[in-house]
């Protein structure tokens, strides 16, 4: 049960951030879209609510309620990005408005934008052991917490995993090729 919510919560996710994105850009309805990105937030309590139910009406703790905790994480911390990335394409498909800039290509830059998003990532763990950490309290110490545990060092190991990659970038900067800029108001020039 929990992970067909899952799997629910990640559709609705998408179909009310593509609902809230037409609504603002095709039909120029502002407020609904806002109204409908803001449902967002209420797909996670949705999922925790019946995940601590689940536990709470007897369930054996197992992977299917550490991936829940591994989901509500990721999207603490990377949903607000995501629906801000998306927007911004939108926005520039679909209004006009300017193309949004990437991620800087090399350098250093290159190197501080991936440890903004290890710092996601550990935030993303951070929220995920909590939920798993008040799962195995709630559960007590006389069920089997195991699978919970064993979650909660699957967050810490992806954190730790990103975060190696992103000090790579800040050791290995890769060098911008000859003749390109590493400044992104230069790169948006050189492209249109």
């Amino acid at each position: 049960m929990v992970v067909a919510l899952i799997i629910a919560c990640e559709v609705g996710f998408w179909v009310l951030l593509a609902l809230g994105l037409a609504a603002r850009y095709l039909l120029r309805w502002r407020r609904t879209s806002v109204v409908l990105l803001l449902c967002e937030p209420v797909l996670e309590l949705v999922l925790f609510t019946v995940t601590a139910i689940d536990l709470k009406n007897g369930a054996e703790p197992s992977w299917e309620h550490g991936l829940a905790a591994l989901y509500i994480g990721y999207t603490v911390a990377y949903g607000h990005y995501t629906i801000r990335w998306l927007d911004g394409h939108a926005a520039h498909r679909l209004a006009g408005a300017p193309k949004p800039v990437g991620p800087p290509r090399h350098g250093m830059a290159r190197a501080r934008h991936e440890g903004r998003l290890w710092l996601r990532t550990v935030l993303a763990a951070a929220v995920a052991c909590a939920l798993l950490q008040g799962a195995v309290w709630y559960v007590g110490q006389d069920g089997d917490i195991s699978s919970l545990r064993a979650f909660q060092g699957a967050a810490l190991r992806a954190a730790g995993i990103h975060g190696l990659v992103a000090l790579a970038y800040f050791i290995w900067p890769k060098r911008a090729p000859a003749g390109l800029s590493e400044a992104p108001e230069t790169r948006v020039k050189e492209r249109t």
